[in-house]
């Protein structure tokens, strides 16, 4: 029996696929949960709680702009292309700028012009 569970074991700890889980990079969660908790340094009790609450939703919600954003450029791109895009879409650029590049090729798309197009991208930033 003790062979067993011991063979056992050693096939756990030599399977690649546990070893992989290991190496993965951390969450986007777990970044967030990082980054809020080196900002949060020196609070205590129902302050950092409250700063917490606040800084985790707000990277939650500019992670979501990110993604919506990046995801309108995206359409088209499928596999690995679309994986890589969105890797660095999601990480390296700010939302704001991969926005004004999906609206202003949406206008273009629409081939609008002037007062028209002012407003389509006032309206489409808002968003």
């Amino acid at each position: 029996m003790k062979t067993f569970l011991f063979a056992v074991a050693l096939s756990l700890t030599l399977n690649p696929a546990v070893a992989a889980e290991e190496d993965k990079a951390p969450t986007a969660q777990q970044e967030r949960m990082k980054n809020c908790n080196k900002e949060a340094e020196g609070l205590k009790g129902d302050e950092r709680k409250a700063f917490m609450k606040k800084c985790l939703s707000r990277d939650s919600s500019v992670q979501q702009d990110k993604m919506k954003v990046c995801n309108k450029e995206a359409e088209g791109l499928k596999g690995d292309e679309r994986k890589d895009f969105m890797s660095e879409c999601l990480s390296a650029h700010p939302s704001q700028q991969h926005k004004m590049k999906a609206c202003n090729r949406d206008a273009n798309d629409k081939a609008l012009k002037g007062d028209e197009r002012k407003k389509f991208m006032s309206e489409c930033l808002k968003a």
